[in-house]
Order: structure tokens, then C-alpha cells, then sequence
């Protein structure tokens, strides 16, 4: 069904009908000029904002729509956790080309919705234009926390432990396959077209991802660490700073050192990886820690603790410390398996 049957207001019931209330903060949803919320007394409101834009955040050509709302809908609540809050209502909004339809719409909220919904957060509304540039997501996500529990960029202090969560470069080499199969795709298509003047070789191609399922699922389907911000609320472990490695593990530490005036030392060996991950840059001839500290897109937790809490931290399962705060000083150094340091250099997001 073309969009243009339903037209804009028509999408956004035809989408949102369905969706339930879940936050009791959440007074008016989707349906109205504006939603309404009532927070209680006694918490802060936490406010995160994306954008995502086809070309330069995702590919069509091999990101299922499903998987896209989903993983957009990670984005922003691996964000709320990253302050040690609770997402409670999220808003979405969408630029759409006329080569969209309303099935590829209810795709993209299918795998919205699955996330909202296995993490208690409220779809309160948005809205939807036409778009001349392919496909245009802005999703806003609101959460709360108690003021005592709110965790920032600046509180890192000298000696606090540094930690991670899950492993780190899935996500990136998962890119790295799907880039590659993609060009073997299209190189096919075309050797085929040339040769037989035909457009049906796209049937006959398969991909080669076998061996390496959770690198694809790291890259389609990251699962913001709703499960470690309990883990360290049930032992009582409040980070003193804390983010989410969204641009990777070096970026994300300059950030938290620059904001809280220290310096770190991290180790190599200490550095979480799966195996496929080590396997697949192999293949690649790429360095594996190069992609552990650079790759992005793990939406794991990057978090500093005081020393006297090594014990307790330790002992939370998909938490790993890789090194501690040193003085500002002693810059940010990464100690290599051979014991030589080096100086970590941020590799994040740049304009094209």
C-alpha cells in the first residue's frame, strides 16, 4: 500500500493505534497537539535526542527495516542508561520517500515497538515528512532518575578502576562482512547484467555469513545494558562517571577524562573480545584491538568506580576492568601485551 493512501495522519493512526501505556508519568500520548507528562517530585527528567540518515548511518541494501527500528530505538535508550536512568517515553520522527511503503513502515514500528516494549518505554508521538533524501530517523527519548543517582562525564577521580561491559569490535567487523558481502554482491550483479543482459542474478546470490551470526547481531541488533544498570543498583554501586560507547572505546574515554580533568592507563590484554571478532579481523588483516578501541557502535557501558569497589564490581557477570583513572598528567595511555605503552588517540566522528 502506497503512504499516500493513508496520508500522514492517517500513517500515524494506522502505526500507533495499538500502542499501550505503560509509565504512569505518561499522561497523554500519541493523539494530541502535544503529549503530556507529570513526573513526581523528587527526580530529574533525562532528555537524549538522534538523528539517523540513510547513506551515513545505515544501508537499505542489506538493514532489514525491522532490525533499523529497533536498533534506532537502542540508540536512544543505551543513552538514558548511560546516566544511570530509566527511559520512560520516547518520540519519533520520520522522513519519507514516495519509495516507501505503509508495509515497510509497520516493519520499522514492529522493531521499534519490540524495543520499547521490552524496556517499559512509552511511543508518545512524533511526526512524518516527505523526504527527497532517502530515509530521515529522529527519535527523542525521555527518562528520569533520583538527582543522588544521576551519573556524568565529570566525576572519573585518580585511582577509580575503569570498566567496560560486554565485548568491544562486534559491532564494526559485523559492518565489515556485511560491506563486503555487499560488494561481492554488486560486483556479481554486474558481471551478470554485462554478460547475460539480465536483472535476475540478485536471486541466485547468497551471502556468506556463516561463522559469524553474532557479529551480524551486534551490528542489527545491539541491546542497550538495561541489565548492568540494575546489576549495579542491586549492589548499591553508583558509577563516579559513566557513558556508552557509541564512537568507540578510545573517543568515549577521552571524553570522560577531558570532562573529569584525569588521565587513564588501560590494558591490551584486558580489552573484552569475542572470538568471532578476533576471527574475523584475521580475515580482514585488520588489527583486532585497533577495532575494539575504534570501531563504535558496541552500546556497551564505559563506567569508573572507586578502587574499594574492585571486589563488588568484579563479581557483576559482562563487566570487565581494563585499567584505572591516573592523574591528568600522565595522558591517556593504552599498556600493550608487550608492556610497551602508548598513547590512545580518539578516532570518532568526523564531518564528511
Amino acid at each position: 500500500m502506497e503512504i499516500a493512501e493513508l496520508g500522514e495522519f492517517g500513517l500515524i493512526r494506522h502505526l500507533t493505534d495499538t500502542i499501550e501505556i505503560k509509565n504512569a508519568e505518561t499522561k497523554k500520548g500519541v493523539g494530541d497537539d502535544c503529549a503530556v507528562l507529570e513526573f513526581e517530585a523528587g527526580r530529574q527528567v533525562l532528555v537524549t535526542t538522534d538523528l539517523l540518515l540513510e547513506g551515513v548511518h545505515f544501508d537499505l541494501q542489506y538493514v532489514p527495516l525491522k532490525h533499523l527500528g529497533y536498533k534506532s530505538a537502542m540508540v536512544n535508550l543505551s543513552d538514558i542508561y548511560a546516566m544511570n536512568g530509566r527511559p520512560r517515553q520516547m518520540t519519533v520522527s520520520l522522513g519519507l520517500s514516495k519509495r516507501f511503503s505503509v508495509e515497510d513502515m509497520e516493519a520499522f514500528y514492529e522493531g521499534l515497538r519490540l524495543a520499547c516494549d521490552a524496556h517499559g518505554c512509552d511511543i508518545i508521538g512524533g511526526d512524518t515528512s516527505a523526504s527527497m533524501t532517502g530515509l530521515t530517523i529522529s527519535i527523542t527519548c525521555i527518562g528520569d532518575a533520583r538527582p543522588e543517582d544521576v551519573v556524568y562525564r565529570n566525576g572519573a577521580k585518580d585511582t577509580d578502576l575503569v570498566c567496560v561491559t560486554g565485548d568491544l569490535g562486534a559491532a564494526y567487523m559485523g559492518l565489515q562482512l556485511l560491506e563486503r558481502e555487499k560488494a561481492v554482491y554488486n560486483s556479481q550483479i554486474k558481471k551478470e547484467k554485462v554478460a547475460s543482459k539480465q536483472i535476475n542474478a540478485e536471486d541466485d546470490f547468497q551471502p556468506d555469513f556463516s561463522g559469524h551470526e553474532y557479529l551480524l547481531e551486534r551490528q542489527l541488533k545491539p541491546e542497550a545494558r538495561k541489565d548492568i544498570i540494575e546489576a549495579l543498583a542491586k549492589e548499591g554501586i553508583r558509577p563516579t562517571a559513566m557513558m556508552d560507547i557509541s564512537d568507540g572505546l578510545s573517543s568515549e574515554l577521552f571524553h570522560i577524562c577531558t570532562q573529569s580533568h584525569v588521565g587513564c592507563r588501560i590494558y591490551e590484554d584486558r580489552l573484552p573480545l569475542d572470538y568471532q571478532t578476533a576471527s574475523m579481523a584475521e580475515e580482514l588483516n585488520m588489527n583486532v584491538t585497533t577495532c575494539a578501541l575504534n570501531g563504535g557502535e558496541d552500546y556497551e557501558l564505559l563506567f569508573t568506580v572507586p578502587l574499594t569497589m574492585h571486589d563488588r564490581v568484579a563479581a557483576i557477570p559482562g563487566v570487565k576492568i581494563i585499567g584505572y583513572i591516573t592523574k591528568a598528567e600522565l595522558g591517556l595511555q593504552l599498556v600493550c601485551r608487550d608492556g610497551v605503552e602508548m598513547e590512545l588517540k580518539a578516532q570518532g566522528w568526523k564531518a564528511i
